[in-house]
C-alpha cells in the first residue's frame, strides 16, 4: 500500500505540473492574440469543480476527475461541445475570428511547451546529477546471449565495442538500439580477444518484439551469494553471503544464468554445489524446491560510473538525450498496431510504474521528462479532440482556403472523444488485467 501511495503521489504531482504547463501553452498565445479564454482547469470538472474562481474573463479551477485538463477558448469547437456559441455571429475576440496562422500557433502551444519542457528537464538532470556511464570495463564477463542473439552471430562473453561505428555510454543500451534504431552493424570483442564486426539483419527489431526477447544480450554476472533466505533450503546447509557457486553436480557454473538454467532443469532434486569461499573450496548438498529455487539472492555487481558535466555539456547532452527519447518512442509506436503491441498498452498504472519506489528527485524528474515528451507526441496525433486533430483541420484550411463546416467539426470532435475514451478504458483495462493476473 505504501509503494502504491508513493508512486501515486509522484504520478499526480507530475501530471498536474505537465497539464498546467501544457494548457499554459494554449493560454498564453491565445491571450497574446487577444482571444478570450473562458476557462482554465486542471483536471475535468464534470458536473462540479473542487475549486474555481473567476478573474477577468477567465474562470480558473481544479476539477475532480484527474484525466487531464483544458482551456475553453471562445468560438472554438472543443471538448466542451458548446455549439450554442457557434450559432451566433463571430465576435472579434473569438478563436474562429482569428487568422488561421494565429489559430495554428494557439493549438501547437501545448505540444511545444511539453516538448521543450522535456528537453529542459533532461538538461537540468545532467547538470545537477551528472551523466551515468556503463562501459565494458564494468562488465568484465561480457554479455550473455539468448537463442535469437546467437542466430544473429553474438557469442557468450562478447563485449560491445561499437554500434554503427560509435561507442555506447551504457553498454546495455544495445538491446534498445537493436529493437528500434535500425542498427546496421555491431563490432564486438570475443572472450578470446578477437574483434569482429557483425552485420545485423534488418528485421531484428521485429523478431525481438514478436519473440518477446526484448533483451537478447544481458550482462553476465558471477554466481555470488548476496543474501540467504532463512526459510529456504540453502540456509540449512551453511551457505554464506559472498560465496561463489562454481559448479553443480560436476557441471561448471560460470554465471548466474548458468545457475538459474541448471536449477530450473533440476527442480525437486538434491544437488551437489561446489562453492568458493575466500581461498577455500567446499561442497554443499542442497535440495531444490518445486520451482528450482535454492533460497539465495545473487549479488548485483554492476556499478554505474558517474561523470559531472558542465552547463554547456549538459545542454548538448540533454538535447541529444531528449531527441533520442522522442525518436525511440516514435519508432516503437508502430508496434501499437500489432496484436501483441495492443495487448501491452498501458494506462495510469503503467505510467505510475515509471516512477521510483521511493522518493527520489532524479527519478521523479526523469519520469516527468519522459512523460512530457510522450504527451507532446501523443497530443500531436491527427485525432479529433486532440491538438493534432485541430492542427490537421487548420492545415487543411490553410492549404485549401476553406474551413470545415461547424457541423462536420462537431461530429469529428464527438468521434474523436469516444475514440479516446475507448482507448483510455482499454489501456487501463490492460493495467487491471496485468495486476490481477500477476
Amino acid at each position: 500500500m505504501e509503494l502504491f501511495l508513493m508512486k501515486g503521489i509522484q504520478l499526480l504531482l507530475s501530471l498536474s505540473l505537465l497539464i498546467v504547463l501544457h494548457e499554459l501553452g494554449h493560454f498564453i498565445p491565445a491571450k497574446l492574440f487577444k482571444t478570450r479564454v473562458e476557462k482554465f482547469f486542471l483536471f475535468f470538472d464534470v458536473k462540479f469543480a473542487l475549486f474555481k474562481k473567476k478573474v477577468g474573463d477567465t474562470e480558473y479551477g481544479i476539477g475532480w476527475l484527474p484525466l487531464g485538463g483544458y482551456v475553453k477558448i471562445s468560438g472554438m469547437i472543443d471538448e466542451s461541445m458548446d455549439t450554442e456559441q457557434m450559432q451566433e455571429p463571430p465576435k472579434p475576440w473569438e478563436f474562429r475570428s482569428k487568422p488561421a496562422w494565429q489559430r495554428l500557433i494557439i493549438m501547437l502551444g501545448g505540444v511545444t511547451v511539453n516538448l521543450i519542457l522535456g528537453f529542459l528537464i533532461y538538461m537540468m538532470i545532467l547538470f545537477v546529477w551528472g551523466k551515468n556511464l556503463l562501459p565494458n570495463s564494468s562488465l568484465p564477463m561480457g554479455m550473455g546471449v539468448t537463442e535469437l542473439a546467437e542466430e544473429v552471430g553474438f557469442e557468450k562473453g562478447d563485449q560491445i565495442l561499437l554500434v554503427d561505428g560509435k561507442p555506447l555510454d551504457i553498454a546495455l543500451d544495445i538491446n534498445k538500439m537493436l529493437l528500434i534504431r535500425s542498427v546496421k552493424e555491431v563490432k564486438v570483442e570475443r572472450a578470446n580477444g578477437n574483434q569482429i564486426t557483425l552485420p545485423i539483419p534488418e528485421d531484428i527489431g521485429d523478431r525481438m518484439f514478436e519473440s518477446g526477447e526484448l533483451s537478447i544480450l544481458y550482462p553476465r554476472l558471477p554466481a555470488i551469494v548476496d543474501s540467504v533466505l532463512t526459510d529456504k533450503a540453502a540456509a540449512e546447509t551453511g551457505i554464506k553471503n559472498g560465496d561463489k557457486i562454481i559448479a553443480a553436480n560436476g557441471i561448471p557454473i560460470e554465471d548466474t544464468t548458468d545457475l538459474r538454467n541448471f536449477n530450473n532443469d533440476n527442480a525437486n532434486q538434491t544437488i551437489q554445489y561446489v562453492v568458493a569461499r575466500n581461498e577455500s573450496i567446499d561442497t554443499l548438498s542442497i535440495t531444490l524446491d518445486g520451482e528450482g529455487k535454492m533460497g539465495i539472492m545473487h549479488k548485483n555487481s554492476i556499478q554505474l560510473n558517474q561523470v559531472e558535466l558542465s552547463l554547456a555539456e549538459s545542454i548538448t547532452e540533454g538535447f541529444s538525450y531528449g531527441y533520442w527519447t522522442l525518436y525511440d518512442y516514435v519508432a516503437q509506436f508502430k508496434y501499437v498496431f500489432t496484436k501483441k503491441g495492443a495487448s501491452q498498452l498501458g494506462g495510469f498504472g503503467a505510467i505510475g510504474s515509471l516512477f521510483p519506489d521511493y522518493w527520489d528527485w532524479r527519478g521523479f524528474w526523469a519520469s516527468t521528462a519522459f512523460i512530457s515528451i510522450i504527451l507532446a507526441f501523443m497530443n500531436l496525433l491527427p485525432i479529433p479532440a486532440l491538438d493534432g486533430g485541430h492542427v490537421m483541420f487548420l492545415l487543411y484550411e490553410m492549404i485549401s482556403g476553406r474551413k470545415p463546416n461547424d457541423k462536420f467539426m462537431e461530429y469529428a470532435q464527438m468521434a474523436g472523444f469516444f475514440l479516446l475514451l475507448a482507448l483510455v478504458i482499454y489501456a487501463n483495462g490492460n493495467d487491471l488485467f496485468r495486476f490481477f493476473s500477476s
